[in-house]
């Protein structure tokens, strides 16, 4: 299994990406949610010039948020500071869309967008909104077509995993349906902490780190399923908070700090011991989490993406990637 880093992207994540690529981490994927982020692309060319081994991408692009010659012209331009180097993932939008009130998109229009993407990249002709578009630029402004770079698609229902295995070089996501063969790649995500000698997942410190990647569990169920979220310790409680707020600005309540802190409405369910639940993250002793991993891989997890989050990334990088072995 390739051990990779996954980052709620920050002003400090190139410096983050050095530090991951010294402490031997296989690849860097960077999220794509403007209304709480720096561009993407903007770090990742900055992570590239810091680099020079490890791999770097988007993780995961929303079609919705640039036009597809946008993206292309960002690949490419990556692609030429790390030849090599660039991976994509694309997907139909969690927090990247929900951020600003919408929904996940369609999957015929996350599809009909990777192929023109494809397209471009390949050097050909495509169609977009009823006009022909290619990649017109010249050997200083983007590497000779075709570019070739691995694109994951973000997936993890029948109609994702179809995509995937139709326009994809693997999937990106915790599958619900079963996964195509084709799809030897396998990619996932998981946050959490690497708790120290005789340290409790309930400190302060293990607290800090968790919380946020725990919270995403709420935020997803309730988005997904409204009173679903019930179903998880507090849920209610955390539902009842979420909905005090005024529907015009309740999502931007929920997704605040989304990824990399708990939030105002977390507070319900993070300070209350009897709700803390570190094990819906990849929390534990060293063993612990070595052990989950390798059941991960037991059950055809190609690619573990862990995202540090917290107070300290670069503590959770290094001892996670302690953790794993993978650190010299």
């Amino acid at each position: 299994m390739d051990i990779s880093c996954a980052f709620a992207t920050s002003l400090e994540t190139p410096d983050h990406v050095a530090l991951a690529e010294q402490l031997g981490y296989k690849r860097a994927w960077c999220y794509d949610s403007p209304g709480l982020y720096p561009d993407v692309w903007m770090i990742l060319g900055l992570a590239a010039h810091r680099t020079s081994t490890i791999e770097l991408g988007p993780g995961v692009l929303v079609p919705s948020m640039r036009h597809p010659m946008t993206n292309a012209a960002a690949i490419a331009g990556l692609e030429a500071y790390a030849p090599g180097r660039t991976v994509v993932a694309v997907g139909t939008g969690f927090t990247g869309r929900m951020v600003f009130g919408q929904r996940s998109m369609k999957w015929a229009e996350v599809a009909d967008y990777v192929r023109v993407l494809r397209a471009l990249l390949r050097g050909d002709d495509a169609q977009w909104e009823g006009k022909t578009i290619r990649m017109l630029h010249d050997e200083q402004s983007a590497p000779v077509r075709p570019i070739d770079v691995p694109i994951l698609i973000a997936g993890e229902g029948a109609k994702g995993l179809a995509i995937a295995a139709e326009l994809g070089d693997g999937v990106f996501g915790k599958p619900t349906a079963p996964v195509p063969e084709s799809l030897t790649w396998r990619a996932m995500l998981a946050n959490g902490t690497v708790l120290d000698e005789g340290e409790s997942a309930d400190s302060a410190r293990a607290v800090d780190a968790y919380g946020g990647g725990l919270m995403v569990n709420y935020h997803y169920a309730y988005e997904h399923g409204g009173e679903a979220v019930d179903q998880l310790p507090g849920g209610a409680e955390w539902r009842r908070a979420a909905e005090q707020v005024p529907q015009p600005e309740r999502h931007l309540a929920i997704h605040d700090g989304h990824m990399m802190r708990t939030n105002a409405l977390d507070e319900s369910v993070i300070s209350k011991s009897e709700y803390r639940t570190p094990k819906l993250t990849m929390t534990g002793t060293p063993d612990e989490v070595r052990k989950r991993v390798g059941r991960l891989a037991e059950r055809g997890v190609t690619e573990l993406a862990y995202q540090p989050s917290g107070s300290d990334v670069r503590r959770e990088l290094t001892a996670f990637a302690a953790a794993m072995g993978i650190s010299g």
